[in-house]
């Protein structure tokens, strides 16, 4: 288990080994229907990048067409939890008071 950690409005939550991001901060069922463009599920991992899922070639392409990526920059919908340490992420696009 890690507890990921939600900026700006610093929510916490307890996440399992395996779980997107996405999962985590909507819930499982939203994250099954979400349809990946890039745009709505872009963040920023302040904390704990080796605790996610490597930067599959798909999520790497999508993230080329972003404006706005940097080093810190990943998709809920694509990085998985390890479970080996904490995260902290940034979110960026969600409007849903997160």
């Amino acid at each position: 288990m890690s507890t990921l950690t939600m900026m700006p409005s610093g929510k916490t939550v307890e996440v399992a080994e395996g779980t997107t991001l996405m999962a985590a901060i909507f819930g499982a069922e939203a994250a099954q229907a979400h349809k990946c463009d890039g745009s709505i599920c872009h963040i920023f991992v302040h904390e704990g990048r080796k605790g996610l899922s490597k930067i599959a070639r798909e999520e790497n392409d999508k993230l080329d067409t972003i404006v706005g990526v940097g080093s810190k920059s990943r998709l809920a919908c694509q990085a998985k939890v390890l479970g080996t340490e904490n995260i902290k992420v940034e979110l960026l696009n969600f409007t849903s008071g997160l």
